[in-house]
């Protein structure tokens, strides 16, 4: 039996699109399980398709699936709906299945309205899936009616049968970095928060549920082994178990596995200790849930934390040589021009490395949803409308759409306009065993403002000579690559070869076998005339890709055109 795992599209393109581009993690769970018990399964990433239908019917033609399974949001049903009706078209007799958040919270309007919608996996899916599976490749489809988990069509009625059993040991699953390579991993199911925007406490419960730190660690490990170098880990509160994150932390450290990862957390579930260990480990970001720099709107959003706390885990994480990023919600009942102000003078505060700026959202599985059915008198079957979400400002008459569009455009230029002062303000800890970890985030950071998001933003000053400090900066703690090879380029862009070659070569001195410094030290000394000293850096590293064009450039300015000859030749074969 070939079963798909498919990630739909989204209706609306992204301002950032790290949310959404990557598989859900769950979506891996389910496909590790029907894995480990023998079944065929492929993993489709179509967040992106939505413009690119015949992509997807040669896809679906292609594999020729006898079961789909469908990752849904609410944000991506719509794509999930599409494709599946595709599907149907293609083969009358393939059986969809939509599972995850989005589907949990409206499996009655999905299967009320969608004839391409068989059947709905209601919460946690992994079992419940893989006895669906059974279920179907028997032919025993009269026993669905039965089984936990699923909703589905009784006379043509929608129908939801018994809640599954939460899973008790999470160890007990399949590792999906036995099956496959992604970059996403997950330490806890629930979160105890109670924020009233979000489905997580309903979906999952307010009782957190843990993997073991050996479980964490042989999936890292896994991954890492396959290529993956660079990890989202997708918990709501990475960091509820403070003892439990510093065995990981420690497990990794030891491995030396050279990798990078990013985290989510709370304000108030760090420490000097915690985030320590953290940055050892490889952490280089931390996201943390502000949302607002009014306590009156943070009390709206049920989000329990203290402006305090929210100064305090900034200024630790930051000081750590961690990122430290912060969400914000704009546009909730009771937003002004006054709290906005709020905002910004708690953003300036506590000076974070990035900011994401939601306007509020409301979704099925959250209070505010269910207020709004209440309020409002409206069901359901809202969502027949083709649109990913409801705006919360569109249904309070004390908002409008542009006053809460200017609210962002506040939030964000005053965020782009302090980030400066926030870089230079940088103190970090004084920690010599944190000093090469430092300079891996100083000069990690300045590649943001010569070669990422901040480069070519124009509400950024001089954020090349922002890049150049903080590269400087880096090397004070620590000999680094990155910003070796980043002040050299700097350099050569501005004409000054001599400064540029100095400090490449002071880079080869800590990094001889690394071919960027060495390329990017022969550029300059081209730049100057120097191709006979040029040529013999480049020779080292005669088959790189980078190397083998200047090669034949040196070659050629030397006079020597049978040897630019043969490497010209060489450039044309490279792949």
């Amino acid at each position: 039996m070939k079963i798909l795992i498919v990630y739909p599209y989204f209706l609306e393109n992204r301002i950032n699109t790290e949310d959404i581009s990557a598989v859900p993690i769950g979506a891996y769970y389910v496909g590790a399980m029907l894995k480990s018990h023998g079944y065929d399964v492929k993993i489709l990433n179509l967040h992106d398709a939505g413009k690119d239908a015949d992509r997807i019917k040669e896809l679906l033609v292609a594999e020729k699936p006898d079961v789909i399974g469908f990752s849904i949001f609410n944000a991506n049903r719509w794509g999930g709906i599409d494709i599946a009706r595709m599907a149907k078209q293609l083969d009358p007799e393939v059986i969809t299945v939509f599972g995850g958040i989005g589907a949990t919270y409206l499996w009655e309007h999905l299967l009320g309205h969608f004839p391409a919608v068989d059947y709905v996996v209601l919460g946690e899916g992994e079992y419940t899936f893989l006895n669906l599976v059974r279920l179907i490749e028997r032919d025993d489809l009269s026993s669905v009616y039965e089984l936990a988990g699923i909703a589905c069509r009784d006379n043509g009625k929608p129908k939801k049968n018994r809640a599954v059993e939460a899973i008790a040991r999470l160890d007990d699953l399949p590792d999906p970095a036995r099956y496959f390579t992604c970059n996403h991993v997950v330490l806890t199911r629930g979160c105890p928060g109670n924020c009233n925007f979000c489905g997580s406490p309903t979906f999952w419960g307010r009782k957190v549920r843990f993997h073991s730190a050996d479980y964490f660690v042989r999936q890292v490990r896994r991954l890492a082994e396959k290529g993956v170098s660079f990890f989202y880990v997708s918990d709501d509160t990475f960091t509820l178990k403070k003892p439990l994150v510093i065995d990981i932390c420690k497990q990794l450290s030891a491995l030396n596995l050279n990798i990078a990862w990013a985290a989510i957390s709370r304000v108030n579930y760090v420490d000097r200790e915690l985030l320590t260990w953290m940055r050892r480990a490889g952490c280089i970001q931390i996201s943390y849930g502000v949302e607002s720099g009014s306590e009156k709107i943070r009390d709206f959003f049920c989000k329990n934390i203290s402006t305090q706390d929210i100064r305090s885990a900034f200024r630790l994480t930051k000081s750590h040589g961690i990122m430290a990023r912060a969400y914000f919600i704009y546009g909730a009942k009771g937003e002004t021009a006054d709290t906005i102000d709020e905002s910004i003078r708690l953003l300036h505060d506590i000076g974070p490395l990035s900011t994401i700026f939601y306007i509020l959202d409301i979704f099925p599985g959250t209070r505010l949803y269910e207020d709004f059915l209440l309020q409002t008198h409206n069901t359901d079957d809202i969502w027949l409308n083709r649109v990913e979400d409801i705006l919360y400002f569109e249904t309070d008459d004390e908002l409008d759409r542009d006053m809460v569009l200017d609210f962002g455009n506040r939030l964000r230029t005053a965020f782009f306009k302090g980030l400066p002062e926030y870089v230079r303000e940088l103190t970090l800890v004084d920690d010599k065993t944190l000093y090469p970890h430092h300079a891996d985030f100083l000069s990690r950071l300045a590649m943001t403002f010569s070669h990422g998001d901040y480069a070519a933003n124009p509400a950024i000053i001089d954020a090349g000579s922002l890049s150049n400090y903080l590269h400087r900066k880096a090397l004070t703690y620590s000999p680094d690559h990155r910003a070796f090879l980043g002040l050299g380029i700097a350099l050569q862009k501005k004409g000054d070869y001599p400064g540029s070659e100095d400090i490449l070569a002071k880079g080869i001195s800590h990094f001889p076998d690394s071919p960027s410094l060495h390329i990017c030290l022969a550029v300059s000394l081209m730049n100057r005339g120097e191709y006979r000293e040029a040529l013999d850096l480049l020779l080292k590293f005669h088959r790189h890709p980078d190397a083998v064009p200047r090669i034949a450039a040196c070659y050629e300015a030397l006079g020597d055109r049978s040897q630019a000859g043969r490497h010209t030749h060489d450039t044309h074969r490279q792949p």
